[in-house]
């Protein structure tokens, strides 16, 4: 298997064609795709939420030359390189690595990481959606089982293995509006109250926005932006694993235990 051979299977799980899509119709930016391309038989796969340094040590240390991120390596135009900004990406350089890299595809595709989400937190299926694309979605709004918030927040821990969440609120959750990585916007807030959400959760809220949520009677949960998307990362990573590894490339995953 090359890089491109492995491209082609990333799209048939989250089609590249969404991130362009989803940028075109919501203004978004995004740089998905082959971003650091060796053209070499792949030796094996490492999966990594980002590109950092520690996952490129990892990467080299099995002999692996060629990673798979959520994030973009590179998400803006590079105008130099130097080692304090750019060291897993000269890291990689050195080493001989491929980075593909599956952003907003991965976020929108239909069992992808905010469907996941939603999954977690113990919806089914989504009664609303925010922004609806042609093969995907993002933003969902669900119904789960009544339960107290104490009983949510467990559940939240346990299946997201993360003890770093931040709550306001105290009312039951059963209506859920959640929108995976830094969803939480004017938009992403406006949505959950208009579609009868009791509860939102999200990552990385600003305090304007927890205030917002708070007037409007809602309960917020924030997960770290790692916790709320790792998880669907890797199911993604073994549903991938399971259709390409059979060729023997061997895939692994890594985490970054501290941002959980």
């Amino acid at each position: 298997m090359r890089p491109e051979e492995l491209l082609k299977a990333v799209d048939r799980l989250a089609p590249f064609s969404l991130s362009e899509e989803y940028c075109a119709r919501f203004s978004h930016h995004d740089n998905s795709g082959l971003l650091i391309n060796f053209d070499e038989p792949i030796s094996g796969v490492l999966f990594a939420l980002d590109l950092s340094k520690k996952a490129v040590e990892e990467a080299k240390k099995r002999g692996m030359n060629c990673i798979v991120t959520h994030h973009p390596a590179i998400f803006y135009p590079v105008s130099r390189l130097d080692t304090v900004q750019n060291g897993s990406l000269l890291d990689c350089m050195k080493a001989g690595i491929s980075v593909i890299s599956a952003h907003l595809n991965l976020d929108a595709a239909r069992g992808g990481i905010d469907d996941c989400l939603m999954v977690g937190l113990g919806g089914t299926k989504a009664e609303q959606e925010m922004d609806v694309l042609s093969l995907g979605s993002y933003g969902k709004l669900f119904e789960i089982g009544a339960r107290s918030m104490g009983e949510f927040l467990r559940g939240i821990e346990e299946t997201f293995s993360t003890k770093r969440t931040v709550s306001y609120g105290e009312e039951p959750v059963r209506r859920v509006a959640s929108f995976c990585g830094a969803g939480l916007d004017e938009r992403a807030l406006d949505f959950a109250f208009r579609g009868g959400a009791d509860t939102l959760v999200s990552a990385e809220g600003k305090h304007h926005l927890v205030l917002a949520a708070r007037e409007r009677g809602l309960n917020l949960v924030l997960l770290t932006h790692y916790a709320s998307e790792f998880y669907g990362f890797e199911k993604f990573y073994l549903a991938l694993k399971a259709q390409e590894e059979k060729d023997g490339t061997p895939f692994a995953l890594y985490r970054e235990e501290e941002l959980l």
